[in-house]
């Protein structure tokens, strides 16, 4: 039996949702995860994404099936060409440095075909101004995503996809579905738009930031949107909850950002599973009272809120190396971006290798989580 045989046990009727969270230059881990997930043949039908994950979610739901790799590949090698050097002094000391001047470079100079720096500043604006808002400018975005996306194939509803937001005006967070609305560059642009570094996008007389500064991850969207179909939901997540205690100011910097956007994955996945174990429970147990209960109200409202669908939760989440920093969200090297990418697709290799996935059946108790590289934080 080969790999890709293997890589790709039976289990019937179920939807393939891909979940992206955001964090930036860690962005291209999703994509050597998406290389390596439609060379096994699991090619999403629903994807939803935060920020970077909106960004890549868009690349692949915007292009035919043929051409996703390779747009995805043009992207990052646009964002990543300002430095392509590589680190010249082996060690963990030196490729911290070089690290770090790759983020000031990106920090300074921006990034072709996503931001650039706002001239004049933004301090120089007018209060209430759209200048005075952001560090920098996103009109490169704009124009890469015009290129990039073919956003009438987006809105064929071939493949969902879902981006999350956040209302300024509100505070509430907000999704723009193609299965609900016309989607657009603006929606893309809205769901990475982190302040202060980035304007808002306004949309239909509403101005909407990053989803992140709510919640980083899609997940309990897709889990809520979806309560009675049967899905496998591939959880990428660039911000590890686990980490080493800090040492230093600029490692506490790291960590509290990687707690902030880690957005409790692991919790809410847990959460998700105790409850869909009473929905069950309570679907089953409905189904044992007499007939005469069956009209009784009460037990009609129970029975709309319970579910007997499945889920599997597999969890692929980019793990930190020790010369990584606080900046590492904005270190844009192809060296690094290569690296990121190269991580993604090696950790899909690695959890289908493992027995858990190449036995999995459908799941009895209705979610079962799997989380195959864990190894590497222990």
């Amino acid at each position: 039996m080969n790999e890709k045989t293997q890589s790709k046990p039976t289990v019937d009727a179920e939807k393939t949702v891909l979940v992206l969270q955001g964090g930036g230059a860690l962005g291209a881990y999703q994509a050597g995860v998406f290389e390596e997930l439609t060379t096994t043949g699991h090619t999403p039908d629903w994807i939803a994404g935060i920020s970077i994950g909106a960004i890549n979610a868009a690349l692949i739901a915007g292009n035919p099936p043929e051409q996703r790799i390779e747009r995805l590949r043009a992207f990052w090698e646009k964002l990543s060409s300002r430095l392509l050097a590589e680190p010249v002094i082996p060690g963990e000391e030196a490729r911290a440095l070089f690290n770090e001047t790759s983020a000031m470079i990106a920090a300074g100079t921006g990034l072709p075909g996503f931001f650039q720096p706002r001239f004049p500043p933004a301090a120089i604006y007018p209060a209430g101004s759209p200048q005075a808002l952001s560090l920098y400018e996103t009109s490169p975005l704009l124009k890469t995503l015009v290129e990039y996306v073919d956003f009438d194939l987006i809105n064929s509803e071939k493949m969902r996809l879902s981006m999350g937001a956040v209302n300024i005006r509100t505070g509430n967070f907000a999704y723009f579905d193609s299965h609900r609305q016309k989607i657009g560059p603006e929606h893309v642009m809205a769901s990475g738009a982190l302040p202060p570094s980035f304007p808002p996008i306004e949309i239909d007389g509403e101005h909407y930031w990053d989803g992140g500064i709510v919640s980083n991850t899609p997940l309990q969207y897709v889990l809520d949107e979806a309560p009675n179909d049967d899905m496998l939901v591939f959880q990428v997540d660039l911000f590890s909850a686990r980490g080493p205690m800090p040492r230093t100011l600029s490692d506490v910097s790291e960590r509290a950002k990687d707690i902030r956007f880690s957005s409790r994955t692991r919790l809410n996945t847990d959460v998700f599973r105790r409850n869909r174990a009473l929905q069950r429970a309570a679907h089953r147990l409905i189904h044992k009272l007499p007939e005469e209960y069956q009209s009784d109200p009460d037990v009609q409202m129970i029975d709309r809120l319970c579910c007997d669908a499945a889920v599997t939760i597999v969890h692929l989440i980019h793990r930190r190396k020790n010369y990584h920093s606080q900046s590492k969200d904005y270190e844009f090297s192809r060296h690094s971006v290569l690296e990121h990418w190269q991580s993604g697709v090696v950790d899909v290799r690695r959890t289908f290798r493992q027995k858990a996935w190449r036995e999995r059946t459908r799941p009895k108790e209705g979610v079962t989580v799997l989380d195959l590289t864990r190894d590497v934080d222990d």
